[in-house]
């Protein structure tokens, strides 16, 4: 397993439970790491890859945190994926 892997594997564990801060810098750092940027958008009202709409709070919240890491490399993402995991490790 890779650290990233470990770091992944260990936030299914945590006894910490994160803030939603937290867990929407996890989501797209972990998006951004797996899958690189989201070039998903108003591209189609009803388009199942379009930006979600703006009653779907959660669905938005998770679209802009993996939208603010745009540009970052994989490697960079899974760095600042593995900080924030031990970060949140350190407050159990």
């Amino acid at each position: 397993m890779t650290a990233f892997e470990d770091a992944a594997a260990a936030v299914k564990t945590l006894t910490y439970n994160p803030n939603n801060d937290e867990l929407l810098a996890l989501y797209g750092l972990f998006k951004q790491a797996t899958v690189g940027d989201n070039t998903t958008g108003n591209i189609a009202m009803f388009h199942s890859s379009s930006k979600p709409g703006m009653f779907e709070l959660q669905a938005g919240a998770k679209w802009g945190a993996w939208t603010k890491n745009k540009g970052m490399s994989k490697e960079d993402a899974e760095a600042q994926y593995i900080a924030l995991v031990e970060s949140l490790k350190a407050k159990q």
